[in-house]
């Protein structure tokens, strides 16, 4: 009997011994997992990202980036330009990390006319040029000596040409391509008068000419969708499309920002694509 009352006791007392060898192991375990996450936590990048940005949709779109790169540990600063040389020449100075408002065709005439070293660091989203009605809302039966405003910038200004010549308005010098202007214009078979404007006055003289054509940016902010609202506009297939996506552009030297890799990888993410698809429905397209 005793030789069993022992046995049983060793044997509980090896089951103990067991028992608080694996609760020791898990708490070790444990310790050693919290230990990595504290470490995770030590080493996360994190601080403030400046960015300069137009109003529509960029701003948004970043509003919309905000809560994500919070949870990252980074603080996401905009500020709201309302035209198209003012962010490029803060970031240039380096008041500002990153902007976001332009292709890169504008970035890059920007660059040679204006000896700006100003480089393209992450490709957003496109938003498709359109022909929105006037004083006329007919396209095929345009009247002789129509007026039709357009961005006077060296890209916008070709790429609206463009768009004028794909929905049979004129027709323009061959090559001309996107470096065109209006003295590149070789048939104009309605005397159309082209009206060159700042692109963020274009929209203000809708009630004024009889066709403007603006870029997608600011025709949402005057209200307008390119898919409901234009007469014609490019296809999201289109050369167009695929040459002239939005982009974060940082000065020459700061390609390794890790704020702005962290802008980057968020404003591509699923999370921000759905935002992009959801509220402006084709008026601002996300980039594959």
């Amino acid at each position: 009997m005793k030789k069993r009352v022992t046995e049983e006791f060793g044997t509980k007392g090896l089951k103990t011994k067991a028992v608080k060898s694996k609760v020791l192991a898990g708490v070790f375990a444990f310790v050693l997992a919290a230990g990595a996450l504290t470490a995770c936590g030590a080493s996360k990048e994190g601080g403030t990202i400046t960015v300069a940005a137009t109003e529509v949709p960029h701003a948004e779109i970043l509003e919309a980036a905000k809560l994500v790169l919070a949870g990252q540990g980074w603080d996401l600063q905009v500020t709201v330009f309302n035209d198209y040389v003012q962010p490029n020449e803060v970031v240039e100075a380096g008041d500002f990390d990153c902007n976001y408002f332009q292709h890169s065709p504008y970035l890059d005439s920007f660059n040679a006319e204006r000896g700006t070293h100003l480089v393209n660091v992450g490709e957003i989203h496109y938003e498709p040029l359109g022909i929105y009605g006037g004083t006329e809302s007919d396209l095929a039966n345009i009247s002789d000596g129509a007026t039709i405003a357009i961005p006077n910038d060296t890209t916008n200004e070709a790429r609206a040409l463009l768009l004028l010549q794909d929905n049979g308005i004129l027709t323009l010098k061959e090559g001309a391509g996107i470096e065109a202007t209006k003295n590149d214009i070789a048939e104009n078979p309605h005397n159309v008068e082209i009206v060159e404007l700042e692109a963020a006055q274009v929209a203000r003289v809708i009630g004024e000419t009889s066709f403007v054509v603006l870029n997608g940016n600011y025709a949402l902010q005057a209200g307008l969708n390119a898919q409901t609202d234009a007469l014609a506009y490019e296809t999201s297939d289109s050369e167009a499309a695929k040459t002239y996506v939005n982009v974060i552009v940082v000065k020459e030297g700061n390609e390794e920002n890790a704020g702005v890799k962290a802008l980057v990888d968020v404003l591509k993410s699923e999370e921000i694509r759905k935002f992009i698809n959801e509220k402006y429905q084709g008026s601002v397209v996300p980039f594959d």
